[in-house]
């Protein structure tokens, strides 16, 4: 018979459900279950998700990783109790970069930590991230569900995902031989996608709004809702604009640090990009968000993807198949500029016209 001491601590009396964490578990089986695809079909539950990648289809594979987060986009979601959405963003966060390299998502993990576990909470977001792994064609294969007393406070969580994805040898982007003249092409966003919620709760805090107030720039939604519009999962049109035409090459998926930081990310250190900001349709959120908060236009394209959330680089003579192909997937897509020749002592990333709010 165990020796139980008079009075003695538990687990539990220290903050940690073992109980609530199994039972999440057990809610979310079914989820994970619906994002199998070819490679993956074990259950959840060991130390470690499985995938064959002969299974999924590739002969000499290239694997790509990625890792990110939602950033304080998570603090919107555990004020206003809207917890099914945000795991789309963790998903597409991660997925959506390694499709700018070509690579088609396989598996998906994710990392949840929180001070006190709600299993219904934990469910509700888990959802959400099996929601974005189906959309994205990639197998939910474990995670981590971390309950954490003392380091966050009650009701508080936060999230981390990581993907792997693979390329066949000889197929990733960018590809060489990306020239001054070749065109690029932008994709729309959803909205503020997952970049920028320090700056948007400010504003929001600074314009004394409610998150269940009705959304100054959408009158049908609450404030709230608004703001966690999911980030845009690019990877099913791209993967098969990549099939349909051999036009792309390169990708830039455009999150913190907006145009400026990233377009560079992808092209030769001797050339930069020309933006015609007048080709952007901006949606309604960023102009609220400039003129309530007083953001110059440099900081909203340093910041904010301002309505184009991936910039295609493609070639010049070939630029009107890339659309063709792009807009045959049911993306939008508008001309947004050109590459051009880097120029001493200028920005990388060049504008005319202007955002129109």
């Amino acid at each position: 018979m165990a020796n139980t001491p008079e009075n003695g601590l538990t687990y539990a009396d220290a903050g940690v459900d073992i109980d609530a964490g199994n039972a999440m578990v057990e809610e979310i089986k079914p989820l994970v279950r619906a994002t199998r695809r070819p490679g993956a079909d074990s259950e959840i539950g060991g130390f470690g998700g499985l995938f064959d990648l002969k299974a999924a289809g590739f002969k000499d594979p290239i694997l790509v990783a990625a890792n990110d987060g939602v950033g304080t986009k998570v603090k919107i979601a555990i004020e206003t109790g809207i917890h099914n959405t945000i795991g789309i963003d963790l998903v597409a966060m991660c997925v959506n970069d390694l499709i700018v390299q070509g690579a088609e998502p396989l598996f998906f993990l994710d990392y949840f930590a929180t001070g006190k576990l709600s299993p219904e909470i934990g469910a509700a977001i888990v959802k959400g991230i099996a929601q974005g792994c189906i959309d994205s064609g990639c197998a939910l294969i474990g995670g981590e569900t971390a309950e954490m007393p003392g380091l966050y406070a009650k009701g508080d969580y936060d999230l981390a995902g990581f993907a792997v994805g693979a390329a066949e040898r000889g197929t990733l982007l960018p590809k060489e031989g990306i020239k001054a003249g070749d065109r690029l092409i932008g994709l729309p966003s959803s909205g503020v996608h997952s970049n920028g919620f320090s700056l948007v709760r400010r504003i929001v805090e600074h314009a004394g709004l409610a998150w269940d107030a009705l959304a100054p720039f959408d009158k049908t939604q609450t404030l709230g809702s608004a703001l966690l519009e999911p980030t845009r999962l690019y990877v099913k049109p791209m993967l098969a604009a990549l099939k349909a035409t051999d036009s792309i090459k390169a990708m830039a998926h455009i999150t913190g640090g907006g145009f400026p930081d990233n377009i560079p990310r992808v092209l030769p250190d001797n050339l930069g990009a020309h933006l015609n900001l007048s080709a952007i349709t901006v949606p309604p959120v960023f102009s609220w968000l400039s003129k309530t908060g007083g953001v110059s236009q440099d900081e909203m394209l340093r910041t904010f993807n301002c309505g184009i959330g991936m910039v295609v680089v493609v070639d010049m003579h070939k630029a009107d198949d890339a659309m063709k192909a792009l807009v045959a997937t049911g993306q939008q897509a508008v001309f947004l500029g050109e590459i051009v020749a880097e120029q001493s002592g200028t920005p990388r990333v060049r504008y005319s016209g202007a955002l129109a709010y």
